[in-house]
């Protein structure tokens, strides 16, 4: 719907019927956790996980939400959305969004690789597939694009960004948003850009997830804020918060980021989204007494719409409102930036899935096309002594493949993927085996077991998430036959890198080795004399200075 007049005249009407409760719904986006509802409770928790759906649920038949997030199945969004018209007098559909980062169901290359590509037309390409399947099934709004600048190859979340030149940064934030959104927000089959997270939440100390962030003005107008305004220049129709305080002021209460840069400086008209409980942790970094003073901050600063896990602080503003700690105008303020953005999408003419058109468009193998052609444009070519690389297949009788990540199917994919189809994945040794046919003998052996995390992942509670060992694996023998492989073959291909779930959100690291013991499997494979090819599967910088001395070709190929 892009009549704008009409959409500022609903909305004001229906500012007029709502009460306090329902405005402050509508600022209010929950997250979503059906898949633990049948999950055994810690009896030691005060909320157990597994009661979370039915509260959140509550909620939408109070008319007390206007967003849920984490719901990627088009018959449950078409029922949640049902609870949520039945329960709101005022017929207001709820906001779905995702974190859609490189991919929905066609998993293309991770950011930092798309960056890698220095091509924004193929970034463009990818997001609008990712932004048409994503619709599809009823996601409304990405989480994306990350375009925080990040100078710590420790810090995890390195994967999701450009990387550190602020110049490639904002081409690649702009190409980003305008793949999600097309022109204006609204456009079919588009969803809304979210870039994500203002600001500064890439400098964090130490390169220590969610730490703080001291920046002088001079770092953040010139490398830190311009990705922002290149995609708030493409038109991002929303915004989220950092975690994180900036310079001592938590940025999720901190009005100058959100209110003297975004609003005054910048113009931004969209809505402004925390990040997950960042309005509630305004009390957890001890800038808020408690959750009525935590809503009070964030509202004020200018953050519009709080995402929680329960018991948002936002929910507590018809107290503040009562007590005068709020005003009715910056209440209204807010719910009218959220309300416009659902009317601009139509959501209130079509607020439903058309289930079986969203696994037609999941299943279009056009959309597979675009992901081949960003991987080839991505892969970086760090090394190629003698011109190794391309091989030669006709000079190459055999090939060995090494290395447990050479056939990992879901760390071939990286993190922040969650409705990938494993069965359509090709690992290395898959296309590989998929290229060479009966040309060449291609053989395959891990020679190591996979590394683990000292802490696991916060995503580890999704099945097959962590690397599994393999039981009975004798390392000395598996070792010992990877490098008789590699002794007996033309040229041997090793595959190094870092287990998906060891890079991105709280996946800081304190070292850049190879995890595991992947480099005593490198060492002991180019010792045999064979010629190497080594494959780097990664999101983040490694210490290669080894293997940029020993191994003669070496190629970058991401995620």
């Amino acid at each position: 719907m892009d009549d704008l007049n009409g959409i500022h005249e609903r909305v004001e009407a229906l500012l007029g019927k709502m009460s306090v409760e329902e405005k402050a719904g509508q600022l209010t986006q929950y997250f979503y956790f059906g898949f633990l509802s049948d999950a055994p409770v810690d009896g030691g928790d005060v909320l157990p996980m597994s009661n979370q759906p039915r509260l959140v649920e509550q909620a939408l038949e109070h008319g007390e939400a206007g967003s849920l997030l984490f719901v990627r199945e088009p018959a449950e969004i078409n029922r949640l959305q049902q609870l949520a018209l039945a329960g709101n007098r005022h017929g207001i559909p709820l906001l779905f969004g995702f974190d859609v980062i490189h991919g929905f169901r066609t998993i293309l290359p991770v950011p930092i690789a798309l960056a890698a590509s220095w091509d924004p037309e193929t970034v463009e390409r990818g997001q609008t597939v990712a932004a048409r399947e994503a619709r599809a099934v009823g996601i409304h709004w990405t989480f994306a694009p990350m375009v925080d600048i990040s100078r710590d190859p420790r810090w995890g979340r390195i994967i999701e960004g450009a990387g550190e030149d602020p110049y490639l940064g904002a081409a690649i934030a702009a190409a980003q948003v305008r793949g999600f959104q097309g022109g204006v927000l609204g456009t079919p089959e588009r969803v809304i850009a979210g870039p994500k997270h203002f600001a500064g939440y890439g400098a964090a100390l130490g390169g220590r997830d969610y730490d703080e962030v001291n920046l002088s003005d001079y770092e953040l107008w010139n490398v830190y804020f311009p990705p922002f305004k290149a995609a708030l220049d493409a038109g991002a129709g929303n915004i989220m918060t950092a975690y994180m305080p900036l310079n001592g002021v938590p940025a999720t209460g901190n009005p100058w980021l959100l209110d003297d840069v975004l609003r005054q400086t910048w113009d931004f008209a969209g809505w402004i989204v925390s990040d997950a409980n960042a309005v509630r942790n305004l009390q957890t970094h001890g800038f808020a007494k408690d959750l009525v003073e935590a809503g009070v901050f964030g509202l004020n600063a200018g953050c519009d719409m709080e995402m929680a896990i329960y018991d948002p602080a936002y929910a507590h503003l018809p107290t503040a409102l009562a007590n005068g700690h709020i005003t009715t105008a910056a209440l209204d303020a807010s719910v009218r930036r959220v309300l416009e953005a659902k009317l601009r999408l139509g959501l209130f003419d079509e607020p439903f899935v058309d289930e079986e058109r969203a696994r037609a468009v999941l299943n279009d193998p056009m959309h597979r096309e675009v992901a081949r052609s960003a991987a080839e444009r991505t892969a970086v070519l760090l090394r190629n002594e003698g011109n190794l690389l391309p091989l030669n297949l006709g000079s190459v009788a055999s090939l060995a493949v090494i290395g447990p990540l050479a056939n990992s199917k879901r760390d071939t994919l990286g993190p922040w993927c969650f409705e990938f189809d494993l069965d359509e994945t090709v690992t290395v040794l898959e296309g590989i085996h998929a290229k060479v046919g009966d040309q060449t003998t291609v053989a395959f052996a891990p020679g190591i077991q996979p590394a683990q995390r000292t802490f696991p992942s916060m995503f580890d509670m999704f099945d097959g998430n962590a690397p599994e060992e393999t039981e009975n694996f004798d390392d000395a023998a598996e070792l010992r036959r990877a490098v008789e492989l590699a002794q007996a073959s033309d040229v041997a291909v090793v595959v190094v890198g870092e287990w998906q779930n060891m890079i991105g959100e709280a996946a800081s690291r304190s070292s850049l080795e190879l995890p595991g013991r992947q480099l005593e499997l490198l060492q002991a494979v180019v010792a045999t004399g064979t010629p190497v090819v080594l494959l780097v599967m990664n999101g983040r910088p490694f210490d290669l200075r080894w293997a940029a001395k020993q191994v003669p070709a070496i190629l970058d190929i991401w995620y």
